[in-house]
Formats: structure tokens, sequence, C-alpha cells
């Protein structure tokens, strides 16, 4: 459901422009997300009079329930920008352009069960299976290691704790389990660090791979999640910091958007 422009007069030609800028970015905003629960946009621009001359005094979204690509989920996304000036020509053909790049408040929210749900898809598994690292195949005898069965449970103070198996490839299944700390770095890149190997349930003849697969395991998550890799076409996104609270998963920043991309790319 889409929320209407705000900050508007009731005059007829008023009332087009809302209707149509509305049903714009409405549809815009839809593209983005393989599917979505709710989405609420809101255009704030006083006087209403500059809207045909495409200025805005800021725009905002909020989302529920949202999946990206498919295999994404996104709990909760909203952004909201200072002025934008848009292209009031483009919206009347049925398109949002930016006559220049802006920058918009961002935050995102995962849940849990939408990180587990990640880590089934495609995109993330393909990075996880059939390694071919000389560490990884020098513990399988030369063959491809596959790490499957990838489990996380958010814990306080931005950790979480993280199970999975490694497939050696040649019969052999070694059980892994750790805590690791989250964060930020370069604005861009969430690190994978700190972590803490748990051999407890571990057989004894197994716990010294174990610990060499865990270690290989949270090296690839560290250099695996770049946002620069999930950017949609025209959005960059920028993050200052993250919060683990409860099963939620907290990301604050900022969008960088030099045009409003089409679709969220399948």
């Amino acid at each position: 459901m889409f929320g209407g422009l705000t900050g508007l007069t009731d005059s007829k030609s008023t009332d087009w422009g809302e209707r149509m800028l509305n049903t714009v970015a409405s549809q815009t905003i839809r593209h983005l997300f393989t599917q979505s629960e709710s989405v609420e946009v809101f255009v704030r621009c006083y006087p209403s009079s500059k809207l045909l001359q495409g200025s805005i005094d800021s725009f905002q979204m909020n989302g529920r329930g949202l999946v990206i690509r498919k295999d994404f989920a996104v709990e909760e996304m909203s952004f909201e920008t200072d002025a934008v000036a848009i292209d009031f020509g483009s919206v009347l053909s049925g398109k949002l352009t930016l006559k220049q790049p802006t920058q918009a408040v961002a935050q995102v929210i995962l849940s849990e069960v939408g990180i587990n749900r990640a880590f089934e898809s495609e995109l993330v598994k393909k990075r996880l299976l059939n390694l071919s690292e000389p560490t990884l195949i020098a513990i399988s005898g030369g063959e491809p290691v596959s790490f499957t069965e990838v489990q996380v449970k958010l814990l306080p103070k931005n950790r979480l704790h993280l199970l999975a198996k490694a497939d050696l490839n040649n019969g052999e299944i070694i059980p892994l389990s750790m805590t690791i700390g989250i964060g930020i770095e370069r604005r861009r890149r969430v690190s994978f660090k700190e972590p803490k190997i748990e051999l407890e349930g571990v057989p004894a003849a197994q716990r010294e791979i174990s610990q060499t697969l865990s270690m290989a395991l949270v090296e690839i998550l560290d250099n695996m999640v770049d946002l620069d890799r999930f950017d949609l076409d025209g959005v960059k996104m920028r993050l200052n910091r993250l919060e683990t609270e409860g099963q939620r998963l907290i990301f604050s920043g900022y969008a960088e958007i030099e045009r409003i991309p089409r679709s969220s790319g399948n």
C-alpha cells in the first residue's frame, strides 16, 4: 500500500500532479523487489507549485517483508532523501528520473530467518561449494571441499553463533561450531572477526581438522559480504554501523543514488 503525497494543495492541477507522481513512484519502488508485504512512499513538497519545476523537499520510503533477487529477505527497509530534483517531464512519460545524484539516509533490518534463507540462495552457495583452495584440498587429499548446512543464530553485542558442516568429498563430514563478531569495514563490507571455535561437540579425531576448516570458513565469509556485489543499478549502499537486537540485524547508513533503477535484476 502506498501513501499519498503530503504538503500539496487541493487544486485540480496539483491533485493531478499528486496522482501522477504517486503512481510513478509506486510502480518504480515496487519493481525493485521480487515481492513486498507493504511499501509506503511519502513525498514532501511545499509550496506545492515547486512540484511542477521538479523540486521536492524530501522523498521517503518505508517497506516491510521485502525480497530482493528472489532469495534475499529484508524484514524492513527505509530511506529518506533531502531535497531532490526530478525531471517532471519524465514523470509524464511514466518514469522517475533524477536531474542530479542524491543521497538518502537508509536503514535495513534483516531477520535471523532471512539470513539463514540467504545461505540457501544460489548466489551464496556457489561461494561455499566445491572449493579448491590449497589449504582446503591439503586436508581433503586433493578433493574440493564444500561447506553446507550453514545455520546462524544472532547473539547480543554484535556476535553470532554459526553451525556448519564441511564435506571433504571423500566420505568424511566435519562438524563446525563457532561464535563470530561482526562489524563494518570501509562502509561497504561486513567483516567477520574474533572467531571462537567450539570443539566440545566434535569427535576428538576431527577436532584439529574442524579448527582449521572453521578458520577457513571465517575467512571465506569475511570476503563474501561486499555491498558493491549487491548494488542495484544506479544505487550504492554505504554503512555506518550495524547492531544485533534479538533476532534482528540492523544496518544504518546511507544510499548514494545516481539514478532510479528500473528493477532489482530478477
